[in-house]
């Protein structure tokens, strides 16, 4: 493990060496998460994969030139370290999140009664936490779906809303990323809808072509 953190440290020192959004800080950048990716931490909860694709604009932004956070440094330890405590700070944020938004969704859907009848249903959620603008090593992720040569994302939709697909989705949901909330009310869809439908068609077609780029 000793050699391997220190595999690791050599290859950030290298990578920081070349200029941002460089082909070769990239080709870098990209070799340290695939060798790192299955040396983090591990939980079987359905906002992981969001988590992990956070950690991995926090690696990219932050590994060389700090810009959304603290600069990594070795002196205080590893880079597994480094990104584990950040996975997991992520993960207890979507686990905050996701029990206030089980706390004041109750029932999910509230009808409120009006002098005419039923009314306006409510879904009341609060915001997830917007990112900032995309890193190079995404680019290629959202090319691949912009284009959608054989029209895979664009057939794959919530039954009875053609025009909310895996490929409407995945871009909406690329850094900078929209909300859950803003999503819902665009779509006039429930969070849980947009959500499921996503974990369960989008993010597997998502990781399918980051792990064919390399990019995972």
């Amino acid at each position: 493990m000793v050699q391997f953190d220190e595999q690791l440290r050599r290859l950030v020192t290298e990578a920081c060496g070349h200029p941002p959004g460089s082909p070769q800080r990239q080709k870098l950048l990209t070799k340290i998460i695939r060798l790192t990716v299955s040396k983090l931490w591990r939980e079987n909860t359905s906002y992981y994969q969001d988590a992990l694709q956070q950690t991995w604009l926090y690696f990219c932004r932050n590994v060389c030139e700090g810009l959304t956070g603290q600069i990594y440094d070795s002196t205080y330890g590893s880079v597994i370290t480094w990104l584990n405590a950040y996975l997991k700070r992520r993960l207890q944020d979507f686990y905050i999140n996701q029990n206030r938004e089980q706390a004041t969704t109750v029932p999910l859907w509230v009808r409120h009664s009006t002098s005419g009848g039923t009314g306006e249903t409510i879904d009341p959620v609060d915001n997830l936490p917007a990112s900032p603008q995309t890193p190079p090593i995404l680019e290629n992720l959202e090319i691949w779906a912009r284009t959608d040569f054989e029209g895979e994302l664009r057939r794959t939709y919530i039954k009875g809303h053609p025009d909310v697909n895996c490929q409407v989705l995945i871009l909406k949901r690329l850094p900078p990323e929209v909300s859950w909330r803003e999503l819902s009310v665009e779509f006039g869809l429930s969070i849980p809808t947009l959500s499921s439908f996503y974990q369960r068609q989008c993010l597997p077609r998502l990781r399918k072509f980051a792990e064919l780029e390399g990019l995972l």
